[in-house]
């Protein structure tokens, strides 16, 4: 039996992104992972922007410093996303981060979409909020 896919949350446009509507359709668990990453990135001096994307019938978050994207945001019933784009010139120094072994293949192996390489972090629990961290901390130094 397979697992069941993760379903994107967010997907009403009238429905705009809050405390209470995370509150409200997130685990107790999600919901403090995802106080943490907003938190995280409020700590950071990273502005996180909700909008709604016909494209993919949902909201996402789009976290900015200094008008650079640092990461993307989406809601899943039973996970967290964080996307992150780099570069073939900043992919090297990515690989150097003390990240754990699993992001770092992940990474490694990431095939161009584009002119950029993705690197797709799946948060259930707070275990990957150091990567996370990392990550951001990486991000907003490019910019």
């Amino acid at each position: 039996m397979q697992p069941e896919t993760p379903r994107h949350l967010l997907r009403d446009p009238d429905q705009k992104p809050c405390e209470a509507l995370f509150r409200s359709i997130l685990t107790p668990t999600l919901f403090r992972v995802m106080e943490k990453i907003l938190r995280s990135l409020a700590d950071a001096g990273i502005d996180l922007e909700w909008r709604y994307y016909k494209d993919g019938n949902a909201w996402l978050g789009k976290a900015t410093y200094r008008k650079k994207t640092v990461v993307w945001i989406s809601l899943w019933d039973t996970l967290l996303k964080a996307g992150f784009y780099f570069s073939q010139t900043t992919r090297p120094a990515v690989l150097e981060l003390p990240l754990s072994p699993e992001i770092i293949t992940l990474f490694a192996e990431a095939k161009p979409v584009g002119k950029l390489i993705p690197l797709t972090l799946d948060i259930q629990d707070e275990t990957s909020l150091p990567d996370f961290i990392t990550l951001i901390n990486h991000k907003k130094s490019l910019s």
